[in-house]
């Protein structure tokens, strides 16, 4: 309880004498053992009060020690306070739940990818080029990187549609929704409010109970579902598409010195000539590519290389193996 800390420093400035504040501290003592018994006794008069709780603890707490002492417990209080203040603390505790469910989940992340990194399935994210891109933060004036390359450009995640429905995952991204909703709710109820406390401010309880138990849940059947996914590696290289690599198409010319501007363009075309001929875009003959520009280099077919694409993406943050061990083992530093 929180009313004995008001109640010290009460006692300190001296509207309450010594005295006074060591017997409320008993009353206190005696009203959480009967909390903690499950024995305290909520009366009638108490619910038809603001701030129920507090005026209970106050009533039974004047029973113990006498009105004349108990009735200075709320002293330079407002039942107001007192309830935002059990909020909180509250949440607080919550908090620091949730973050022991966070740590437990990024554990289970770098445990995971640790073991997965040797299954390279595709060039999605990273740069060919080797930049260094401490320095860049550095002079851009950020504090550092962000280490996984996919997560610096993604506002949002998107799940594919599966014959076998993925029940958790599918559910997790309703969560999502759900928590936006609180949001905007609150965000709404509470935009107009001069100051201070407003009787809008009662349509906050509901949305941060159910946030707080949806985070919470969520991490953790996060956490279940990664630690017992059971990756198919075939299925996932089976799934690859050339197209994946128009990238790796620029970036090749841009090596040669094709600038940059116009490599995309012509990656492009190479794309759309390969879905007007209906044939894989790695089909198609060093003749057909040099048709569509003459500067493509007698060994651009070596491109069409998905391990060798993930490989190329070395930079800190990128897709190759050994930036993808650089970010474990900067997120196990992080867990300690």
């Amino acid at each position: 309880m929180h009313y004995g800390h008001f109640a010290r420093a009460n006692a300190k400035s001296g509207i309450i004498s010594n005295d006074e504040f060591t017997e409320i501290e008993r009353g206190l003592r005696e009203v959480l053992k009967e909390w903690e018994a499950d024995t305290f006794v909520i009366m009638p008069n108490d619910e038809d009060r603001l701030g129920q709780i507090h005026t209970a603890n106050e009533r039974r707490l004047s029973e113990i020690i006498g009105k004349e002492i108990g009735g200075k417990l709320h002293t330079g209080r407002s039942r107001n306070e007192q309830v935002v203040t059990d909020m909180r603390m509250w949440l607080r505790e919550r908090i620091r739940e949730i973050e022991g469910h966070l740590a437990a989940f990024l554990q289970v992340i770098a445990a995971r990818a640790e073991a997965e990194v040797p299954l390279g399935v595709g060039a999605l994210a990273g740069n060919a080029f080797g930049i260094d891109r401490q320095m860049m933060a550095k002079e851009l004036g950020f504090e550092g990187i962000m280490w996984n390359s996919m997560g610096a450009v993604a506002d949002l995640l998107g799940l594919g549609y599966h014959k076998k429905i993925p029940d958790g995952l599918e559910l997790l991204r309703g969560k999502a929704g759900r928590g936006f909703g609180h949001f905007a709710g609150v965000y709404c109820a509470t935009k107009g409010i001069p100051s201070t406390y407003n009787k809008d401010l009662q349509e906050s309880w509901e949305p941060m109970l159910d946030h707080v138990k949806t985070v919470s849940d969520s991490v953790q059947i996060a956490n279940g579902i990664l630690s017992t996914l059971k990756l198919r590696p075939d299925r996932m290289r089976a799934s690859l598409n050339p197209l994946l690599l128009a990238t790796d198409v620029a970036d090749a010319l841009v090596k040669i010195g094709v600038p940059f501007r116009e490599t995309h363009h012509i990656s492009g075309r190479v794309v759309a000539k390969s879905e007007e001929l209906g044939i894989p875009m790695d089909q198609l003959s060093l003749e057909q590519l040099q048709a569509i520009d003459s500067r493509f280099p007698d060994n651009i077919k070596d491109v069409f290389n998905y391990e060798a694409s993930v490989e190329s993406r070395n930079a800190q943050g990128g897709t190759s193996r050994a930036s993808v061990l650089e970010q474990i083992e900067v997120l196990k530093g992080m867990l300690g």
